[in-house]
């Protein structure tokens, strides 16, 4: 279905990649791996969740009433009158610096219990206490409500002593001196885009939100979250992954919005393994097809005709794991779109790094001869990046490395299906025609990378072969070089890898979500589509809402719609999304 009648300019915006679900649907402990144990059990989302509901459906709304109107004039009357008076303003300060000394021995004694200060510092501060209690009369009471009422009138009333206490408490702990890090920044950001929309207890409320902000008929691509399995805590039993995907199906049915929301299903293999058939079940007809039997993804592809499939390789899997082929063949088969996350990031898997994972499944490495390639990082927040690392859908579109794969499947069922004979034989099925979209085309530090490296050969190929882009499995001669995807692996950053694979393969794409918000990425943006081949595979997307803390969407919007010609962006935005839905097995209105 391609409505070739309708002029590119009528065609609806598409935003190819949104989230709607609520704080209920993200595990406790996000903050496991960034602050040190057992503070992260200080931190959890569903505390957040509460808070930002106690706000939004209590306190934030007593500014609409009429005793908060008068009350806050008497307080601005009674704030005014201390400054417009000079001795009063005097009396103010030396009362706010009073009480700054009160909070911060408060403070100091109740870290302290959970974490004391090195020797040094603790005895120059009791000696400091000492000293101010004899001379200035500086105590701490004893009432824990006094205590807590120093600390309020600390943040209501006196900024410069909140500041300064901050400033000397978190030099004083180490695990919170690390907390303005960049990575525990971007923490804070995902903690306060949830809690930014978790007071909104249904996926209904939030999609409302992101509708708001585009014009009447845009259309979006919304994508489930499955964390159960990253390690992080347990979710509540009513908000399991299935309750979710229930919510949806429901937004879906209700008619105002059935021709403007595309749901996912998100795939996890760990999901597969836990629930078995009941969760993907399937047969193999004589052609080799795979035939979805009754079980939960027939139910939301089939039935309740969701768009495509969302995977979270960062969450703990790899891509290509052997449960998740038979649904590749099945996508592949019937044009249904993938979408996979594809950015460093804060979300990412907290358990255990599992044994089998020290070396890579597929590609090998030149140690004396050629082995599996060793995977060493050990910190989860470094680890991950193989899991998520673009190079690894090479061994789901590439015939080759597809079928080593398949020869070493558990399962029988998986050679038969792509007609598997022997190592040396092509199989008679492949995944070549699978439809790939990587989310956030790689994360915008990539990018910066690829201007970055002027002295890259790899990088290079994207400028001297603006039709293919990087060769991953030959030389420039055309001969097998079997250790050059281990460079590319290490070296070559993110873009020139997405891009390179976007040129060779007719069904992968990318989307600009996240990374949309950073006017950095503008110059390689235009770049990037003034190749023809690239501006048709270039999808926009936002991250709504998980890019909220940078840029509202109408702001994003606002922007590209400023930078862009009008005719890139309808190419981006209501073209390329449009033959990414379009799907073999239900009809999909994009009109």
């Amino acid at each position: 279905m391609t409505d070739q009648n309708i002029q590119d300019d009528e065609l609806p915006i598409i935003n190819c990649h949104t989230h709607i679900f609520t704080g209920d649907h993200v595990p406790p402990f996000l903050a496991k791996t960034f602050i040190p144990w057992p503070f992260y059990y200080l931190f959890p989302v569903n505390l957040i969740v509460g808070i930002f509901r106690l706000w939004y459906n209590h306190i934030y709304t007593w500014q609409f009433k009429p005793w908060y109107g008068k009350l806050s004039n008497a307080l601005y009357s009674f704030r005014m009158f201390f400054v417009r008076n000079g001795l009063l303003s005097i009396l103010s300060f030396l009362i706010g610096s009073y009480i700054s000394v009160q909070v911060f021995f408060i403070l100091f004694d109740w870290l302290s219990s959970v974490m004391p200060a090195a020797g040094g510092i603790k005895n120059s501060i009791e000696e400091l206490r000492r000293w101010l209690g004899s001379n200035w009369n500086i105590y701490v009471p004893e009432s824990t409500g006094l205590k807590l009422l120093m600390i309020v009138l600390l943040l209501l009333f006196f900024k410069p002593g909140r500041n300064l206490i901050w400033f000397l408490v978190k030099n004083i702990w180490t695990f919170l001196g690390v907390l303005p890090g960049s990575e525990t920044k971007k923490l804070a950001g995902r903690y306060l885009n949830i809690g930014r929309y978790a007071f909104y207890r249904q996926q209904g409320k939030v999609f409302g939100r992101i509708k708001s902000q585009y014009p009447p008929k845009t259309k979006f691509i919304v994508l489930p979250m499955d964390m159960e399995f990253m390690g992080a805590g347990r979710l509540n039993k009513d908000h399991l992954y299935a309750e979710q995907m229930r919510m949806l199906a429901a937004i879906k049915n209700n008619k105002e919005n059935s021709n403007i929301i595309f749901p996912f299903v998100f795939a996890d293999p760990r999901r597969i393994q836990k629930e078995g058939k009941a969760h993907f079940d399937y047969s193999i007809d004589t052609n080799g097809k795979i035939r979805l039997n009754d079980c939960f993804i027939k139910r939301f592809i089939e039935d309740e005709k969701f768009s495509g499939f969302k995977i979270y390789p960062a969450l703990g899997y790899f891509p290509f794991d052997e449960l998740l082929l038979p649904l590749w063949k099945y996508a592949a088969d019937n044009a249904l779109p993938v979408l996979t996350h594809c950015i460093r990031g804060t979300i990412y898997y907290r358990g255990r790094k599992n044994k089998a994972w020290d070396k890579h499944p597929v590609f090998t490495w030149a140690a004396g001869n050629y082995v599996p390639m060793p995977l060493t990082e050990i910190r989860n927040r470094d680890f991950i990046n193989n899991f998520t690392h673009p190079l690894n859908y090479l061994c789901l579109l590439e015939e080759q490395l597809l079928r080593k794969l398949v020869a070493a499947a558990k399962d029988d069922r998986i050679r038969q299906m792509f007609g598997y004979k022997d190592a040396d034989t092509r199989m008679d099925a492949d995944l070549s025609h699978l439809k790939l979209c990587f989310g956030h085309f790689g994360g915008d530090d990539e990018w910066d990378k690829f201007f970055e490296s002027d002295r890259d050969n790899y990088s290079s190929q994207l400028v001297k072969y603006p039709e293919t882009g990087i060769s991953f499995m030959k030389d420039e001669k055309g001969n097998p070089a079997p250790g050059k995807l281990e460079q590319v692996w290490k070296y070559v950053d993110w873009y020139s890898t997405i891009c390179s694979m976007m040129l060779q393969y007719d069904h992968v794409y990318a989307d600009l979500s996240y990374i949309i918000h950073n006017p950095s990425i503008e110059p390689l943006l235009r770049h990037t589509l003034s190749n023809k081949k690239l501006l048709k595979k270039v999808l926009f997307g936002t991250d709504f809402y998980v890019v909220r803390n940078h840029k509202t969407e109408k702001h994003m919007l606002a922007d590209v719609l400023d930078y862009l010609p009008r005719q890139e962006f309808d190419q981006i935005a209501k073209v390329n999304p449009r033959n990414f839905l379009i799907n073999k097995t239900h009809t999909t209105t994009l009109k």
